[in-house]
């Protein structure tokens, strides 16, 4: 990333600053250590967000469709941002010199889970939507009846052409959806949470923008987070606990090192 690299045209009263491949380690560094200071606080509402994902998988199974539960387990990083809706509170706690506290946390979230966030919120589970029905019908176009069974379905996927074709097409599928969710919604969330007098079309152009001025550097943090989200689903959501608060406290240090806030709106702000 360019020092010397001026920062984007303001939209919405904001302005984004360059970020250099260099930062994603030092936010994934301030990610952790936020996680290392309220490591109770942390865990308790990761594993909320890991009780929700072991409970859909379940239902998916007793349902007889075993083959969406790997869909939706990838597809979980779609709404995660909005769950990291109280690790950003977390941080902004933390930044402030305060003590998390869960009812704190829980407030804070309330309060500023204004209409445009809802909006937010809707545009990604939309998009969640969408990919498991992809999902589905890749899955029952490529083998048919027989992905009722998952012992048969993993089989044909692991042992014959037609499998690696489908996992081909299916992983290219979700990176696709995944990085047009990711463009719109890498700081849109953190933005729309720490700023009440922001409205999610500012909010997202913004997002969109840091992208697109600094592609490198976002495609990097977004094979980070697949690969860590990736991880921790592989772990049968064991390590969720873990890696979800580290990646919820970065994006908020990405956000704080990445947008400029104008000294008048931030006079008017909280």
């Amino acid at each position: 990333g360019g020092g010397a690299v001026k920062a984007a045209p303001s939209v919405g009263g904001f302005q984004t600053r360059p970020v250099g491949v260099g930062e994603i380690g030092t936010i994934l560094r301030l990610g952790v250590g936020d996680f290392l200071k309220a490591p109770l606080v942390s865990l308790a509402i990761a594993s909320i967000y890991t009780l929700g994902g072991w409970l859909l998988a379940a239902l998916l199974i007793k349902l007889d469709m075993p083959f969406l539960v790997y869909p939706l387990a990838m597809g979980f990083a779609l709404i995660a941002p909005f769950v990291a809706g109280a690790f950003y509170d977390v941080s902004r706690k933390l930044e402030r010199c305060e003590r998390p506290t869960f009812a704190g946390i829980g407030g804070a979230f309330r309060e500023t889970c204004n209409c445009d966030l809802r909006w937010m919120a809707l545009i990604t589970s939309f998009s969640f939507f969408i990919w498991m029905d992809i999902a589905a019908m890749l899955t029952l176009g490529f083998f048919g009846a027989e992905a009722l069974d998952p012992r048969e379905l993993v089989g044909r996927i692991a042992t014959t052409d037609e499998g690696f074709l489908f996992l081909l097409v299916g992983h290219a599928v979700g990176a696709v959806i995944a990085m047009l969710v990711f463009s719109i919604s890498v700081i849109t969330y953190p933005l729309l949470f720490d700023r009440e007098d922001v409205d999610v079309m500012s909010a997202i152009i913004t997002s969109v923008r840091l992208v697109s001025l600094n592609p490198v550097t976002m495609g990097l943090w977004c094979v980070t987070i697949a690969a860590l989200m990736g991880m921790a689903i592989a772990s049968g959501f064991l390590l969720l606990p873990f890696v979800l608060p580290a990646l919820g406290y970065a994006s908020w240090h990405l956000y704080r090192r990445t947008v400029v806030v104008p000294a008048e709106v931030v006079a008017k702000g909280r």
